[in-house]
């Protein structure tokens, strides 16, 4: 069976949407991180990047990779191979290992989340040219300001630990840097990195044809998420009965939609980003659209 591909720009809802449909019987791996993403699809996106030193805070490069047929013939083999081999349990697990033999071979529905799917997916529609993609999209300022505050935590994480393990980096090295990203320390640079993910998007609406792609504005979600988990469930290929939505809808929060809003700083910043929040669908005084459209919206 084909997967469901998650893309939309990271702190965009990624999460809330996949643990809804996880809870309506989307398998979304075995192995998952605290975002609820599969480590296993992530840890071959940070590769994917990684060919053409990309990364998911500077991902425009990778463009560059679809342009070489013998490079991705290679790349695509390897994937097949990874997602057959024995490291696949770190998704399927042991069972759905033994059962599957290969991710591929998945016989439920089924799918991942990961926003650098956003820019790896031509690689993923390669490998399952039928698969269905959800694209979740959130104002830019409040993915911009959840960035920044994500960044400035990292930051204390990496002092405190730096403080306790200095007077050892002598016998092993530190591997990685005290910021996880520079790009998302500052609200302009974090909103840049949305409208590259949103730019994005949009080219993949374009090319990917309209019975296989759905976009869904986080807001929207928030505003009518019984609605809204019903219209993705049917386009997952779910059954998911009335009770079942309800209860998996009982624990959204309608008051994280546009928290830029009650932040006198962030909406000035919001105001000096005027036309390029517009241009995608955002004013200052209220988001355009429904819960779901399709690439033509």
């Amino acid at each position: 069976m084909d997967p469901v591909i998650f893309v939309g720009m990271h702190r965009s809802g990624t999460s809330l949407v996949g643990r809804l449909l996880e809870e309506l019987g989307l398998f979304v791996g075995k192995g998952k991180d605290e975002n609820n993403e599969a480590i296993f699809f992530q840890a071959l996106n940070s590769w994917l990047l990684a060919q053409c030193g990309s990364r998911w805070d500077n991902p425009g490069q990778i463009g560059e990779l679809w342009q070489h047929e013998q490079a991705m013939e290679l790349i695509e083999d390897y994937v097949r191979f990874m997602m057959a081999s024995p490291r696949a349990i770190d998704f399927l697990g042991v069972r759905g290992y033994l059962l599957n033999r290969s991710i591929m071979n998945h016989r439920h529905p089924w799918g991942w989340k990961d926003p650098r799917n956003t820019f790896t997916l031509p690689l993923w529609l390669r490998l399952f040219p039928r698969a269905k993609v959800v694209c979740i999209e959130r104002h830019g300022v409040d993915v911009a300001q959840s960035l920044v505050t994500r960044e400035a935590h990292s930051e204390v994480r990496a002092r405190g630990k730096y403080r306790r393990y200095k007077y050892l980096t002598w016998i092993r090295p530190k591997r990685g840097g005290f910021m996880e990203s520079a790009r998302c320390a500052t609200l302009d640079g974090a909103f840049s990195l949305w409208q590259e993910y949103q730019a994005e998007v949009d080219r993949l609406a374009d090319k990917v044809p309209a019975d296989r792609i759905v976009r869904v504005r986080y807001e929207s979600l928030l505003a009518a998420p019984e609605t809204s988990l019903r219209k993705l469930a049917d386009f997952c290929g779910l059954a998911a009965e009335p009770e079942a939505v309800e209860k998996a809808c009982r624990g959204v929060n309608a008051g994280r939609a546009f928290a830029y809003a009650a932040d006198p700083e962030l909406v000035a910043f919001a105001r000096s980003k005027a036309d390029v929040l517009a241009a995608c669908g955002y004013s200052l005084a209220s988001a355009r659209g429904g819960g779901l459209r399709d690439e033509n919206s």
